[in-house]
């Protein structure tokens, strides 16, 4: 995957036109789309819907699969997240497409009582040889997310985001889980309003700042991300606010790096130099949106 990185400050120059791709990135020479874990004898694992493969030259290769379970989708990478613990212990979370139907009412802008793509949660104590403790989190229509981490303390945190009715739109919430993926607990929902099957607060991202606190940073169409803040750990999120950092519609993914700098990589509003035009409001949103996505930026 190439990543573009767009100047941030406004009084620098334009970029040039076509593809252009910072000196700094390159391409990785991986034959997977993730999600990654590094284990401690430094080669690779990921999981795809055959199951646990483990590469030893850094993603070129990969070895047979171990099973994991049904409903596994490597088709859209974002549906699914993994963890390895401190403790060794794999924990995945991951939308459930045996299951699978979107079913929208055009004309009442309300998903349909069958509509249904289930979050569930299943660990392997012994590196992904075999899989337990399956369970489901949250029922009903769910999609991609992208955020699922442990934090200083051990607890897991993974924030997802769930269609709700009256009227048609997503909310987000997180589940959190202090034994190692054994049990979770739902935080409250985040609610920023909105109609349509693409409204509302979609797609969120989380990471641990500095002072322990987490920082939620959620997809929207009101031309910038809302950020909420957890002081206990992701149990609840009692500070809900527009963030300082201008987006399209389209989700970010926020990382900590081990050198404990923050690392966001998402859309901005516009692309660089120009403005790019709003969708107009319909069946999938209420308001005009910005669908810009010819640029990733970095910061």
């Amino acid at each position: 995957m190439l990543w573009l990185l767009a100047a941030m400050s406004a009084g620098e120059a334009p970029l040039p036109s076509g593809l252009w791709l910072h000196p700094l990135c390159r391409p990785l020479e991986i034959t997977k789309d993730g999600p990654f874990v590094n284990l401690p004898d430094g080669r690779l694992l990921t999981i795809d819907s055959e199951g646990v493969r483990i590469s030893e030259d850094e993603g070129k290769t990969w070895s047979e699969p171990w099973p994991v379970c049904p409903g596994i989708n490597d088709s859209e990478p974002s549906s699914y997240r993994l963890v390895r613990t401190k403790r060794g212990t794999l924990v995945l979370v991951f939308l459930d497409f045996t299951t699978y139907k979107f079913s929208w009412d055009e004309e009442r802008g309300e998903p349909r009582e069958d509509c249904r793509l289930e979050l569930w949660a299943i660990r392997s104590l012994d590196g992904g040889r075999t899989w337990v403790d399956k369970q489901r989190l949250l029922g009903g229509y769910n999609a991609n997310f992208f955020g699922f981490i442990e934090t200083r303390k051990g607890r897991l945190v993974v924030t997802v985001e769930h269609l709700v009715s009256d009227p048609g739109r997503w909310v987000v919430c997180s589940f959190i889980s202090d034994d190692e993926g054994r049990t979770w607990k739902r935080s409250n929902f985040i609610d920023l309003g909105g109609h349509g099957h693409h409204d509302g607060a979609m797609e969120p991202t989380v990471a641990e700042l500095s002072d322990g606190r987490l920082l939620m940073l959620i997809r929207t169409n009101l031309g910038r991300f809302w950020e909420a803040i957890s002081d206990d750990g992701g149990r609840y999120w009692r500070i809900i606010r527009p963030s300082p950092i201008d987006a399209s519609t389209s989700p970010g993914q926020l990382l900590r790096l081990e050198s404990g700098r923050l690392l966001l990589v998402w859309n901005r509003l516009n692309p660089e130099g120009r403005s790019y035009p709003k969708s107009p409001p319909g069946p999938a949103h209420e308001v005009p949106a910005s669908w810009h996505r010819e640029e990733i930026s970095v910061a």
